[in-house]
């Protein structure tokens, strides 16, 4: 597992790539390469394209560190590319990465495994615009696509179905909207590190598309030590029924007037932003891992067959 007995390797941060959260990508693994470089690993920076296969056996001897987010980089595909290539990678697998991604079915084993999920259904796009799926308020977003493709929110007092725009994909995910607060936990290793509460502005227009603004994180969240626990102990468990590896972050809601019964776990992020100021390198200072502590432990714990 560990490479600190050999040589530290050649580490290649993977970045932008063709998804739809290209730029996102790029400042996480910008701030990821330079980390690495002042943790005394040579790094090399590597905007996946089509070519990555070739440009891979080219560099040779190495270990990638995986900072792609959305498509191709959070779905399976590119972690099946390394397996194939057997060359170490951080992160989750091909299989937990791709169940991850496709939140439906990931709710379904979180479902099996008595994890508190909100109700949801598939539906075709033109069915959704067409009629009201659930009873509002709920939430229209994408089943496999990271939140930059929008997310609408119908309210009780929508006059009708939400009139989705192109970007949304062919079939989307109707879920019921819980009330409340953002909570978010990241999972590194066998550990919970902290809850943090997301305190966001203007959150939601009328029936309108949700594009994140301006937010706050507070961490720890200054929540009940029930709702803490619960937190750390669902997003645990998250990590370990998709078969997550390395670091993931699982997000919540929470209904502060249902107390216990109104958390909810959302979904699993199994490649979170990885800027100094995203979610799970605030936890990880917080835990007592500084960013470039966070990304060595990360490398360290590359692997293949993951």
């Amino acid at each position: 597992m560990g490479m600190s007995s050999r040589t530290a390797p050649t580490v290649v941060v993977l970045m932008g790539g063709p998804s739809a959260e290209r730029e996102v990508s790029l400042s996480s693994g910008r701030e990821c390469a330079a980390a690495l470089r002042g943790e005394g690993f040579t790094v090399i920076e590597l905007d996946a394209g089509p070519d990555l296969a070739a440009r891979l056996q080219e560099i040779g001897d190495c270990v990638v560190f995986n900072a792609l987010h959305g498509r191709w980089g959070e779905d399976g595909c590119v972690q099946g590319l390394l397996e194939w290539l057997r060359i170490p990678y951080t992160h989750s697998g091909v299989l937990a990465s791709a169940l991850a991604m496709d939140k439906e079915r990931s709710k379904a084993a979180f479902r099996v495994a008595g994890l508190p999920v909100v109700e949801s259904v598939l539906a075709p796009k033109a069915e959704v615009s067409a009629r009201h799926m659930l009873t509002p308020p709920y939430v229209v977003k994408p089943n496999n696509e990271g939140s930059s493709v929008g997310v609408y929110l119908v309210n009780e007092a929508s006059n009708g179905p939400p009139q989705l725009d192109d970007a949304m994909p062919e079939v989307v995910m109707v879920e019921a909207f819980v009330p409340g607060r953002e909570l978010t936990v990241t999972v590194m290793g066998d550990q919970a590190l902290a809850v943090t509460d997301i305190l966001t502005d203007g959150w939601y227009d009328y029936d309108a598309k949700y594009k994140p603004g301006g937010s706050r994180h507070e961490v720890p969240a200054n929540i009940p030590a029930e709702i803490t626990e619960a937190c750390r102990d669902y997003a645990l468990r998250a990590h370990q029924v998709l078969g997550c590896r390395g670091v993931s972050r699982t997000d919540f809601r929470w209904d502060e007037a249902k107390g216990l019964a109104g958390l909810f776990l959302l979904e699993t992020n199994t490649q979170p932003g990885m800027t100094p100021t995203s979610l799970s390198p605030e936890q990880a200072q917080h835990a007592g891992y500084s960013f470039g502590t966070f990304c060595r432990w990360m490398v360290e714990d590359a692997s293949c067959d993951r």
